[in-house]
């Protein structure tokens, strides 16, 4: 299901729940009910409720979003360092370059068609791109001692490839969520607090208060969902996960 719609109905349902309410609220209770009568310890409260969520929103916010953008440059920098580690053989030996840059591109097309849909459903990576990277360290090692140029050039390549185990490291620790699951149910929970301590001020049916209602807890439901879209960068939150590897290596994915 679209992202999209999945919003839309989640603040379709969140705006028809509350606006039925108060309908129910009102019909049951008749003209009896004085809103004038609310205690003044409900209105702090209601307060007080709403600045601590709105606190703990917005770290949960701020965590998400840093989480996004560092599993962004994590693909980053592992993309770069395959590249350079494809660049720089360049001054190898034919058949020292040529077997590092197929272990280049085996890695690149197995991490695009396997290891990322993997990844995504299972929250790991695959043994085997962990070999394929092994067969890749153990090539780079070899030092080709028949060029002066590819000498220079071997310090360079073998830290490019622990540059890109390193990247990979970290996108294995950053293939699960973020959120863990008692904060999940403390925005659930004070979402639905929030808004439930609107019907605490007994509101009423007039179209202003309607309204507010309506927009406060599409609010709320807004960003719980931008939460949830962002507490998986791999998965919703990057609008391209894979472009740095496509970028860089047009033609490896389609492969083999």
């Amino acid at each position: 299901m679209p992202q999209w719609l999945i919003l839309t109905l989640c603040l379709v349902g969140a705006c028809g729940t509350v606006i039925g309410v108060v309908f129910l609220r009102q019909r049951r209770v008749g003209d009896q009910d004085d809103p004038s009568e609310t205690p003044d310890v409900i209105e702090y409260m209601t307060m007080m409720i709403g600045v601590v969520y709105a606190i703990v929103l917005g770290l949960a916010i701020a965590g998400v979003w840093e989480a996004r953008n560092a599993a962004d440059e994590t693909v980053q920098r592992e993309a770069q360092a395959l590249h350079e580690v494809d660049v720089r053989v360049q001054v190898y030996p034919e058949e020292a370059r040529d077997r590092i840059r197929e272990d280049v591109r085996a890695y690149v097309r197995h991490t695009l068609e396997v290891e990322w849909p993997h990844m995504v459903e299972h929250g790991e990576l695959t043994h085997r791109g962990d070999r394929l990277l092994e067969t890749l360290r153990r090539d780079a090692m070899e030092l080709p001692v028949e060029s002066p140029r590819a000498v220079q050039a071997y310090q360079g390549v073998v830290d490019r490839v622990a540059a890109v185990d390193e990247a990979r490291t970290q996108r294995a620790a950053e293939a699960s969520p973020t959120m863990p699951t008692v904060v999940w149910f403390g925005l659930v929970g004070g979402g639905v607090l929030s808004i439930g301590m609107v019907f605490a001020l007994q509101i009423q049916r007039s179209r202003r208060e309607m309204v507010l209602a309506g927009l406060f807890s599409a609010l709320v439901v807004f960003l719980v969902f931008l939460v949830w879209h962002f507490d998986a960068p791999f998965e919703r939150g990057l609008t391209d996960p894979q472009e740095a590897f496509t970028t860089l290596f047009p033609g490896a994915s389609g492969g083999a």
